[in-house]
């Protein structure tokens, strides 16, 4: 999750990407449940200006079985190659599709957990998140991970969660940036419901200011100190696509 607040707590125009040089926030955030988030993150680039990067789930104990990063060790060993060699293709043909991929499973994990509900369409039984405010018209890479579950689903027919390609491809994609890098603990399992209503609940607003953000992450179990760990050792990229969105 990329974004940058004025001293206000409004949004600013101006993102930055941020490189981290340790992973401490990520192991952290495995201990807590039923979500577990990694917050690598920033510090005040100018007296008006906080920026907020690199705030992803790496990982949702919300599962029924226990997660583990040699999940697949044994069944499909060669799937975290296939979602990396997916990831790469994807952000050389369009570099800032690695935040969209980290936004979507941010997305994905603030509703519910890590259950790749985000990937669901409408049917006659619900009506999916896809077109929650915080998502419609904004979320984008689904058809990036449905081209790598297709190869993967190649690999191992019917062994791969949705769910844990999301955790997968939002690691891979901060890595290939030049971000770090964290174990990611497979076996989530996919959800059949998805909740439209759940999402505009849950997720942030790309309107909310520095208190309303403070107030939804702590809902989801993430302090304030972990939203916003300040650090003095990181380069940045800065990056104005003349929006006001919150990535």
């Amino acid at each position: 999750m990329t974004f940058a607040l004025t001293s206000s707590g409004g949004i600013n125009s101006t993102a930055l990407i941020c490189n981290f040089k340790t992973t401490g926030s990520c192991i952290k955030m495995q201990l807590l449940e039923p979500f577990i988030f990694l917050s690598t993150t920033l510090m005040a680039v100018h007296k008006t200006t906080l920026c907020l990067i690199l705030l992803a789930a790496c990982l949702a104990a919300a599962t029924g079985g226990k997660l583990s990063p040699e999940y697949y060790s044994s069944t499909c060993p060669g799937a975290p190659a296939i979602v990396q060699a997916g990831v790469v293709a994807a952000l050389k043909n369009e570099t800032r599709m690695g935040a969209s991929l980290l936004r979507l499973h941010f997305h994905d994990c603030f509703v519910n957990g890590c259950d790749a509900s985000i990937l669901l369409d409408d049917n006659a039984t619900f009506v999916g998140e896809k077109t929650a405010s915080p998502n419609n018209k904004s979320i984008r890479g689904y058809e990036v991970i449905d081209k790598i579950k297709g190869q993967v689903e190649k690999e191992c027919p019917g062994v791969v969660s949705c769910a844990d390609i999301l955790a997968l491809a939002a690691r891979d994609s901060v890595v290939y940036l030049g971000g770090p890098s964290w174990e990611v603990s497979l076996g989530r399992r996919d959800s059949l419901n998805a909740s439209k209503e759940a999402a505009e609940v849950s997720l942030p607003e790309p309107t909310f200011n520095l208190s309303d953000l403070a107030v939804n992450f702590w809902a989801q179990g993430v302090s304030f100190r972990d939203m916003v760990a300040l650090s003095g050792n990181q380069s940045c990229i800065q990056i104005n696509d003349g929006t006001d969105s919150m990535y």
